[in-house]
């Protein structure tokens, strides 16, 4: 460890943490991808939106630890609607990452927009989700 490096914190998974929570508060939880009800699924979206605008709202007028709260409320909220839908999101989360690693080129340059962002360039491949789906059993006919 390097000097001044807090020691790390136990590794806990997001998806396991709030499977506990939806199985203890009696809510949704599905094993494998599957559409929800409309119903449902405009709920999970009202919570999404919801815990975004409260990011937004603190990313400017801070504090820092009311900040970190709730960056960690919209990834909970974001598993809790994976879990919903019986998507393991951690398999989702890796294809984006890897797809993203794409956008550096094999020249180590990278393409940026005017504030920062990084963007796409010609080595970009893009994520395939529907495949990390179907290989947890989504089934596209069920659309």
């Amino acid at each position: 460890m390097r000097p001044g490096t807090p020691p790390s914190a136990p590794s806990v998974s997001p998806a396991g943490l709030v499977r506990e929570f939806h199985r203890a508060f009696g809510l949704e939880t599905r094993a494998t991808p599957a559409e929800v009800s409309p119903k449902l699924a405009a709920h999970r979206g009202e919570l999404l939106a919801e815990e975004a605008a409260e990011v937004a709202e603190v990313a400017v007028t801070g504090p820092l630890d009311r900040l970190a709260h709730e960056l960690a409320d919209v990834v909970y909220v974001a598993y809790g609607t994976a879990l919903v839908h019986g998507i393991d999101l951690d398999e989702v989360i890796a294809e984006i990452h890897r797809a993203n690693m794409t956008k550096l080129g094999p020249d180590g340059l990278v393409a940026r927009r005017a504030d920062g962002k990084v963007l796409k360039g010609d080595h970009y491949r893009a994520p395939d989700v529907g495949a990390v789906l179907r290989r947890q059993g989504w089934n596209t006919a069920e659309r």
